[in-house]
Protein backbone atom coordinates (compact mmCIF):
# COMPACT_ATOMS: atom_id res chain seq x y z
CA UNK A 1 0.00 0.00 0.00
CA UNK A 2 1.74 3.59 -0.73
CA UNK A 3 2.21 5.55 1.88
CA UNK A 4 0.47 9.00 1.61
CA UNK A 5 3.04 12.47 1.87
CA UNK A 6 3.14 14.54 4.96
CA UNK A 7 2.11 17.46 2.98
CA UNK A 8 -0.81 15.89 1.41
CA UNK A 9 -2.35 14.89 4.92
CA UNK A 10 -2.08 18.23 5.40
CA UNK A 11 -3.47 19.42 2.58
CA UNK A 12 -6.71 17.44 2.34
CA UNK A 13 -8.17 18.60 5.30
CA UNK A 14 -7.83 22.31 4.34
CA UNK A 15 -9.44 21.94 0.85
CA UNK A 16 -12.88 19.44 2.37
CA UNK A 17 -12.65 22.92 4.97
CA UNK A 18 -12.97 25.31 2.05
CA UNK A 19 -15.54 23.25 0.49
CA UNK A 20 -17.48 23.21 3.34
CA UNK A 21 -17.22 27.05 3.79
CA UNK A 22 -18.43 27.43 0.55
CA UNK A 23 -21.42 25.04 0.81
CA UNK A 24 -22.11 27.26 4.38
CA UNK A 25 -22.42 30.62 2.10
CA UNK A 26 -24.13 28.87 -0.16
CA UNK A 27 -26.72 27.56 1.88
CA UNK A 28 -27.16 30.99 3.20
CA UNK A 29 -27.54 32.43 -0.15
CA UNK A 30 -30.28 30.45 -1.21
CA UNK A 31 -32.11 30.48 1.73
CA UNK A 32 -32.10 34.34 2.77
CA UNK A 33 -31.55 33.54 6.26
CA UNK A 34 -30.78 36.31 8.68
CA UNK A 35 -27.39 36.04 10.20
CA UNK A 36 -29.56 36.02 13.70
CA UNK A 37 -30.23 32.79 12.35
CA UNK A 38 -27.58 31.77 10.65
CA UNK A 39 -24.26 33.62 10.84
CA UNK A 40 -21.77 33.37 8.02
CA UNK A 41 -17.99 32.13 9.19
CA UNK A 42 -16.71 35.64 8.93
CA UNK A 43 -19.84 36.78 10.95
CA UNK A 44 -18.88 34.70 13.70
CA UNK A 45 -14.83 35.67 13.36
CA UNK A 46 -15.75 38.93 14.33
CA UNK A 47 -18.08 37.82 17.23
CA UNK A 48 -15.14 35.87 18.55
CA UNK A 49 -12.88 39.29 18.15
CA UNK A 50 -15.89 41.88 19.45
CA UNK A 51 -16.18 39.05 22.82
CA UNK A 52 -12.70 37.90 22.84
CA UNK A 53 -12.27 38.77 26.67
CA UNK A 54 -15.54 36.90 27.87
CA UNK A 55 -14.47 34.36 26.00
CA UNK A 56 -10.67 33.86 26.56
CA UNK A 57 -11.77 34.12 30.17
CA UNK A 58 -14.60 31.33 29.81
CA UNK A 59 -12.28 29.33 28.32
CA UNK A 60 -9.93 29.17 31.14
CA UNK A 61 -13.00 28.41 33.89
CA UNK A 62 -14.00 25.61 31.24
CA UNK A 63 -10.19 24.43 30.94
CA UNK A 64 -9.98 24.10 34.41
CA UNK A 65 -13.27 22.13 34.97
CA UNK A 66 -12.72 20.07 31.85
CA UNK A 67 -8.98 19.44 32.88
CA UNK A 68 -10.20 18.05 36.52
CA UNK A 69 -12.81 15.88 35.36
CA UNK A 70 -10.54 14.27 32.58
CA UNK A 71 -7.54 13.48 35.08
CA UNK A 72 -10.16 12.35 37.24
CA UNK A 73 -12.08 9.73 34.66
CA UNK A 74 -8.12 8.93 33.17
CA UNK A 75 -6.82 7.31 36.47
CA UNK A 76 -10.37 5.83 38.09
CA UNK A 77 -10.94 4.60 34.37
CA UNK A 78 -7.78 2.59 34.71
CA UNK A 79 -7.82 1.71 38.16
CA UNK A 80 -11.37 0.49 37.76
CA UNK A 81 -10.33 -1.35 34.32
CA UNK A 82 -7.34 -3.37 36.22
CA UNK A 83 -9.91 -4.48 38.44
CA UNK A 84 -12.47 -6.13 35.99
CA UNK A 85 -9.20 -7.18 34.09
CA UNK A 86 -8.51 -9.60 37.79
CA UNK A 87 -11.57 -11.77 36.95
CA UNK A 88 -13.74 -13.19 34.41
CA UNK A 89 -16.41 -12.93 37.35
CA UNK A 90 -15.64 -9.23 38.27
CA UNK A 91 -16.59 -8.16 34.74
CA UNK A 92 -19.62 -10.14 35.04
CA UNK A 93 -20.69 -8.81 38.49
CA UNK A 94 -19.77 -5.20 37.84
CA UNK A 95 -19.82 -4.36 34.10
CA UNK A 96 -23.63 -4.08 33.68
CA UNK A 97 -23.80 -1.64 37.00
CA UNK A 98 -21.57 0.62 34.50
CA UNK A 99 -23.56 0.17 31.53
CA UNK A 100 -26.36 1.09 33.97
CA UNK A 101 -24.77 4.41 35.25
CA UNK A 102 -23.57 5.27 31.79
CA UNK A 103 -27.36 4.80 30.05
CA UNK A 104 -28.57 6.99 33.41
CA UNK A 105 -29.26 10.71 31.86
CA UNK A 106 -26.67 12.93 33.69
CA UNK A 107 -29.57 15.73 33.88
CA UNK A 108 -31.27 13.32 35.69
CA UNK A 109 -28.47 13.13 38.51
CA UNK A 110 -27.28 16.77 38.47
CA UNK A 111 -29.46 17.49 41.91
CA UNK A 112 -27.92 14.74 43.41
CA UNK A 113 -24.67 16.01 42.11
CA UNK A 114 -25.15 19.62 43.31
CA UNK A 115 -25.85 18.38 46.81
CA UNK A 116 -23.18 15.70 47.30
CA UNK A 117 -20.21 17.48 45.77
CA UNK A 118 -21.73 21.09 45.88
CA UNK A 119 -22.46 23.90 43.09
CA UNK A 120 -19.22 25.62 41.10
CA UNK A 121 -16.26 23.52 40.15
CA UNK A 122 -16.67 20.33 42.17
CA UNK A 123 -20.06 19.68 40.26
CA UNK A 124 -18.62 20.13 37.20
CA UNK A 125 -15.65 18.57 37.59
CA UNK A 126 -18.17 15.40 38.50
CA UNK A 127 -20.16 16.13 35.54
CA UNK A 128 -17.30 15.64 33.45
CA UNK A 129 -16.09 12.42 34.85
CA UNK A 130 -19.24 11.03 34.55
CA UNK A 131 -19.29 11.78 30.69
CA UNK A 132 -15.66 10.54 30.19
CA UNK A 133 -14.63 7.74 32.06
CA UNK A 134 -16.83 5.10 30.30
CA UNK A 135 -14.62 4.97 26.98
CA UNK A 136 -11.58 4.62 28.89
CA UNK A 137 -13.12 1.62 31.02
CA UNK A 138 -14.29 -0.12 28.16
CA UNK A 139 -11.17 0.39 26.09
CA UNK A 140 -8.77 -0.68 28.62
CA UNK A 141 -10.86 -3.54 29.75
CA UNK A 142 -10.76 -4.84 26.38
CA UNK A 143 -7.32 -4.67 26.01
CA UNK A 144 -6.41 -6.15 29.02
CA UNK A 145 -8.42 -9.31 28.29
CA UNK A 146 -6.92 -9.20 24.61
CA UNK A 147 -3.88 -9.83 25.25
CA UNK A 148 -2.03 -12.48 23.11
CA UNK A 149 -2.48 -15.42 24.87
CA UNK A 150 0.49 -16.83 23.40
CA UNK A 151 2.15 -14.48 25.87
CA UNK A 152 0.50 -14.95 28.61
CA UNK A 153 1.22 -18.63 28.31
CA UNK A 154 5.33 -18.25 28.37
CA UNK A 155 4.40 -16.04 31.74
CA UNK A 156 2.76 -18.72 33.45
CA UNK A 157 5.17 -21.18 32.14
CA UNK A 158 7.51 -19.31 34.14
CA UNK A 159 5.61 -19.40 37.83
CA UNK A 160 4.59 -15.48 37.06
CA UNK A 161 1.83 -14.36 39.76
CA UNK A 162 -1.17 -13.06 38.61
CA UNK A 163 0.13 -9.71 39.85
CA UNK A 164 3.10 -10.10 37.63
CA UNK A 165 1.14 -11.05 35.04
CA UNK A 166 -1.13 -7.82 35.04
CA UNK A 167 1.92 -5.49 35.63
CA UNK A 168 4.40 -6.79 33.14
CA UNK A 169 2.24 -8.28 30.71
CA UNK A 170 -1.56 -7.07 30.25
CA UNK A 171 -1.01 -3.18 31.33
CA UNK A 172 1.62 -2.43 28.31
CA UNK A 173 -0.06 -4.73 25.79
CA UNK A 174 -3.28 -2.79 27.11
CA UNK A 175 -1.68 0.56 26.24
CA UNK A 176 -3.17 1.27 23.05
CA UNK A 177 -6.23 0.74 24.23
CA UNK A 178 -5.95 2.87 26.72
CA UNK A 179 -4.55 5.93 25.05
CA UNK A 180 -7.54 5.24 22.65
CA UNK A 181 -10.02 5.77 25.12
CA UNK A 182 -8.26 8.59 26.66
CA UNK A 183 -8.39 10.35 22.96
CA UNK A 184 -12.14 9.56 23.19
CA UNK A 185 -12.31 10.92 26.61
CA UNK A 186 -10.40 14.42 25.15
CA UNK A 187 -13.46 15.22 22.83
CA UNK A 188 -16.19 14.56 25.73
CA UNK A 189 -14.10 16.73 28.34
CA UNK A 190 -14.81 20.15 27.10
CA UNK A 191 -18.80 18.79 26.44
CA UNK A 192 -19.02 17.61 29.71
CA UNK A 193 -17.59 20.78 31.38
CA UNK A 194 -20.04 23.45 29.44
CA UNK A 195 -22.74 21.17 30.02
CA UNK A 196 -21.88 20.80 34.17
CA UNK A 197 -21.40 24.43 33.93
CA UNK A 198 -24.59 24.97 32.54
CA UNK A 199 -26.47 22.67 35.01
CA UNK A 200 -24.63 22.98 37.76
CA UNK A 201 -21.87 25.81 37.79
CA UNK A 202 -22.49 28.83 39.46
CA UNK A 203 -21.88 32.29 38.04
CA UNK A 204 -21.26 34.76 40.72
CA UNK A 205 -20.26 37.94 39.55
CA UNK A 206 -21.50 38.01 36.04
CA UNK A 207 -18.62 35.77 35.24
CA UNK A 208 -18.49 31.93 34.46
CA UNK A 209 -17.09 28.95 31.88
CA UNK A 210 -18.52 28.31 28.52
CA UNK A 211 -21.47 27.01 30.08
CA UNK A 212 -22.45 30.27 31.22
CA UNK A 213 -21.84 32.39 28.12
CA UNK A 214 -23.91 29.73 26.06
CA UNK A 215 -26.97 30.74 28.32
CA UNK A 216 -26.22 33.96 28.14
CA UNK A 217 -25.57 34.43 24.45
CA UNK A 218 -28.88 32.37 23.81
CA UNK A 219 -31.02 34.55 26.13
CA UNK A 220 -29.69 37.74 24.30
CA UNK A 221 -30.28 36.10 20.83
CA UNK A 222 -26.80 36.51 19.89
CA UNK A 223 -26.62 33.80 17.76
CA UNK A 224 -23.08 34.68 16.11
CA UNK A 225 -21.64 34.90 19.91
CA UNK A 226 -23.38 31.72 19.88
CA UNK A 227 -21.45 30.17 17.19
CA UNK A 228 -18.01 31.80 18.51
CA UNK A 229 -18.87 29.81 21.70
CA UNK A 230 -18.95 27.07 20.24
CA UNK A 231 -16.03 27.44 17.68
CA UNK A 232 -13.81 28.13 21.30
CA UNK A 233 -15.41 24.57 22.68
CA UNK A 234 -13.76 23.13 19.37
CA UNK A 235 -10.45 24.45 19.81
CA UNK A 236 -10.39 23.77 23.74
CA UNK A 237 -10.98 19.98 22.59
CA UNK A 238 -8.57 20.12 20.09
CA UNK A 239 -6.00 20.91 22.89
CA UNK A 240 -7.33 18.21 24.88
CA UNK A 241 -6.65 15.79 21.86
CA UNK A 242 -3.29 17.20 20.78
CA UNK A 243 -1.99 16.63 24.10
CA UNK A 244 -3.32 13.29 24.43
CA UNK A 245 -1.80 12.40 21.06
CA UNK A 246 1.55 13.84 22.36
CA UNK A 247 1.34 11.55 25.32
CA UNK A 248 0.35 8.60 22.76
CA UNK A 249 3.71 9.14 21.18
CA UNK A 250 5.83 9.25 23.91
CA UNK A 251 4.41 6.51 25.46
CA UNK A 252 4.43 3.81 22.07
CA UNK A 253 6.01 5.05 19.41
CA UNK A 254 9.61 3.05 20.14
CA UNK A 255 7.42 -0.52 20.11
CA UNK A 256 4.06 -0.08 19.35
CA UNK A 257 3.38 -0.87 15.08
CA UNK A 258 0.92 1.70 14.83
CA UNK A 259 4.19 4.05 14.49
CA UNK A 260 5.73 1.68 12.04
CA UNK A 261 6.34 3.04 8.25
CA UNK A 262 3.66 1.78 6.58
CA UNK A 263 5.10 -0.84 3.49
CA UNK A 264 5.25 0.03 -0.14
Amino acid sequence: MKKIPAWLLWLLPAISGLIFVALWYGIRAASGLQSWILPTPVEIMQAAWTERSRLWYAAGQTAWGALGGFVLAGGLGFLLSVVLGVSRSLRASLYPWLLVLQMTPVIVLTPIIVLWAGPGLPGIITVTWLISFFPIVVNMTQGLVSTDQNHVALFRMCNAGRFQEMLWLRVPAAMPYYLAGLRIAATLAPIGAIFGEYMVGNSSGGSGGLGFLVYSYNTQIKIPALFATALTSCLLGFIFVAAVSLLNWAVLHKWHDSFEPADH
